[in-house]
C-alpha cells in the first residue's frame, strides 16, 4: 500500500489471520484523534477517527467498515452497537463494504434475518444511506451512511482501484474545520440616531476652530470630530460571514421544531421520554426542512424573472467551487490553458486598450476623439476617425 507522507495514517488490522483491515488517510493539517468506544471489540474490522473544531468538540466521526462474508452473528451485533453508540455524534459518516447485496434500499426490505437487522438499526439511529448506484456488478455492496445528510455533497459511483472488482466511491464533505470566527465589528446605520450626530456637529464653532490651520491640520480636527461624533451615536454590530447567515427556509415555525427536537434528544437522554417519541421527532423535523428547502426553491423559480439577484445568490452560495478563468486565445491565434499565459494574454488585452493600440484583434475601442481648439492646429495630423466596425 502506497504510504502518503502528507496525511496521517490510521489503520486496524486484521487479527489471527492474512490481509483484510481497515484503514483512513487524514490530512495533517487537520487536527483528529482515533475514537475509543465502549463498544471496542477486535473482532469487528472497523475504525472511528474523531475530527475536531476550532471549538474543540469533536463534532464529526468519521468511520469505515470491513464486514467478511464469514462473519458470524455474534460480531454482527458487535458492530450494531459501535454504529450506535458512534451515530450519538452531531455528525457522522461511516463507508465501507457491508456484504449485504440482498438489501434493496429504495424500499428498505431485504430477505435475509441479518440484513434486516441492519436495516432496523439504521433506521433506529436516524442513518441515511446516500450511495444509489451499484459497487459491485448489480449489487450494492458498499455503503455510505450519515446523520447528516447536508454535508455530503458529490457522491460519484464509478472506476476502480487497482485490481479490485468494486467499483469506486467518491463524496466530499462539506464541513469546515478549525476556522476562528470574526470579531470584525460594522456600523448598524439601521439603528443610528441621526438627529444627535447632526447635533454634535453643528454644536463646533467650525469657523473659529479651522482658522489659521491648513489643509492637513484642518482635516485632522474634522475627522476626530467626525469619529467622536459617530461613536456616540452609531452603534456596532458584529459582523455576519456567510457562515453565521441564516438559511432562506429557515423561518420562526421550522425553527421552533428544531429546538423541539433539541428539547427531545435532552428527554430522552435523561430517560424522560421514550425513543420512539424522540425517533418521531426528528422524522417531523426532518420532513418540515425538506419540505421548507423545496417551497424555497419553488418560489425563487416562480419569480425568476422578476428577482433574479436573489435567485442567483440562492444558486452561488450552492456552489462547492469557483470557476476560474477560461482558456484565452492570444494574438497569435493559439490557445492558452497556462495560468502564466492567460495572463499575459489579458496583460496585453489591457494594455492596448489604454494605450489606443488599434492593431491589437482583441480590442476594437477607437481612439479618443478631442475637439480642435479654435484658431489651432492638428500639428500635422489628421483629424481621428471612428470606423462602423469599431462601434
Amino acid at each position: 500500500m502506497h504510504r502518503d507522507t502528507t496525511a496521517r495514517l490510521f489503520r486496524r488490522d486484521r487479527r489471527g489471520r492474512k490481509g483484510g483491515g481497515v484503514a483512513l488517510y487524514v490530512k495533517e493539517w487537520i487536527d483528529c484523534e482515533e475514537l475509543p468506544l465502549r463498544n471496542s471489540q477486535e473482532q469487528v474490522e472497523s475504525l472511528w477517527v474523531r475530527i475536531r473544531d476550532g471549538t474543540n468538540k469533536g463534532q464529526l466521526v468519521i468511520g469505515v467498515y470491513y464486514r467478511p462474508p464469514d462473519q458470524g452473528e455474534a460480531v454482527d451485533e458487535a458492530f450494531l452497537l459501535q454504529m450506535c453508540e458512534a451515530s450519538c455524534s452531531r455528525a457522522l459518516v461511516l463507508g465501507g463494504h457491508f456484504n449485504h447485496p440482498d438489501i434493496c434500499w429504495k424500499d428498505h426490505t431485504a430477505s435475509c434475518k441479518r440484513s434486516r437487522r441492519l436495516v432496523e438499526s439504521i433506521d433506529d439511529n436516524f442513518l441515511v444511506q446516500v450511495v444509489d448506484r451499484p459497487t459491485r456488478g448489480e449489487a450494492l455492496m458498499d455503503l455510505l451512511l450519515t446523520n447528516a445528510e447536508e454535508i455530503i455533497k458529490d457522491v460519484n459511483v464509478g472506476g476502480s482501484l487497482g485490481c479490485s472488482d468494486h467499483a469506486l466511491v467518491e463524496f466530499v464533505i462539506s464541513r469546515d474545520v478549525g476556522l476562528a470566527k470574526s470579531g470584525v465589528r460594522t456600523l448598524n446605520f439601521g439603528r443610528a440616531n441621526f438627529k444627535l450626530f447632526n447635533g454634535l456637529l453643528a454644536k463646533i464653532p467650525w469657523d473659529a476652530v479651522l482658522k489659521d490651520k491648513d489643509v492637513e491640520e484642518s482635516w485632522l480636527l474634522f475627522k476626530d470630530a467626525l469619529l467622536k461624533a459617530q461613536e456616540v451615536s452609531i452603534p456596532l454590530n458584529k459582523k455576519v460571514g456567510r457562515r453565521d447567515r441564516k438559511p432562506a427556509w429557515l423561518g420562526k415555525d421550522l425553527l421552533g421544531t428544531l429546538r423541539a427536537k433539541k428539547g427531545a434528544y435532552k428527554l430522552w437522554k435523561q430517560g424522560r421520554v421514550t425513543w420512539e417519541e424522540y425517533r418521531d421527532a426528528v422524522r417531523t423535523c426532518r420532513r418540515r426542512i425538506r419540505k421548507a428547502k423545496a417551497q424555497v426553491e419553488l418560489n425563487l423559480a416562480r419569480d425568476v424573472k422578476n428577482n433574479k439577484k436573489t435567485f442567483y445568490r440562492y444558486i452561488g452560495q450552492k456552489r462547492q467551487a469557483k470557476t476560474g478563468v477560461p482558456s484565452l486565445v492570444n494574438l497569435k491565434g493559439e490557445l492558452a490553458s497556462m495560468d502564466e499565459e492567460k495572463a499575459e494574454v489579458l496583460n496585453e488585452f489591457f494594455a492596448s486598450v489604454f494605450t489606443g493600440g488599434q492593431d491589437s484583434s482583441l480590442s476594437h475601442v477607437p481612439e479618443p476623439c478631442t475637439p480642435k481648439p479654435p484658431g489651432g492646429d492638428q500639428g500635422g495630423k489628421s483629424p481621428p476617425t471612428v470606423r462602423a466596425e469599431q462601434v
